[in-house]
């Protein structure tokens, strides 16, 4: 029986149909992006990282506007954006065309990391130093 559900998980037959999560961070906290992806997991959710996805902007091989094309057409197809951490300049218009978009926005504070990832409302929601934002 064993060897049947086995092959079960194999051929799809066992999949969860789980949303997807474009997780929004500063590069600041590049270190912290396997955190970031198992928090998401944890809560039940398919984490979508850029920096797991691209490295660090693919490592300098293609300019910074690909890969942030690249990154807006990832919002546009996924079901939640999560933002972890200060918001920086890159992560500000993440966040601007999900909500042009319909998707929902959370906000973590991982000041604690590696212990915890704790929720927080918008109002809480901090800027890295020279960030022009608007609500």
């Amino acid at each position: 029986m064993a060897l049947q559900e086995e092959k079960a998980r194999f051929s799809g037959k066992s999949i969860q149909e789980k949303l997807l999560v474009y997780t929004a961070q500063s590069v600041r906290n590049f270190a912290y992006r396997m955190l970031i992806c198992k928090h998401v997991l944890d809560m039940g959710y398919v984490p979508l990282n850029p920096f797991n996805l691209w490295g660090h902007y693919l490592y300098e091989l293609v300019d910074r506007d690909v890969v942030r094309n690249a990154n807006n057409n990832l919002i546009r197809r996924v079901d939640e954006v999560w933002v972890f951490g200060d918001i920086s300049d890159g992560v500000l218009p993440e966040t601007n065309l999900a909500k042009e978009s319909g998707k929902p926005v959370r906000y973590f504070n991982i000041d604690d990391l590696p212990r915890s990832i704790v929720g927080i409302e918008e109002d809480q929601v901090r800027y890295e130093e020279g960030v022009h934002w608007q609500r």
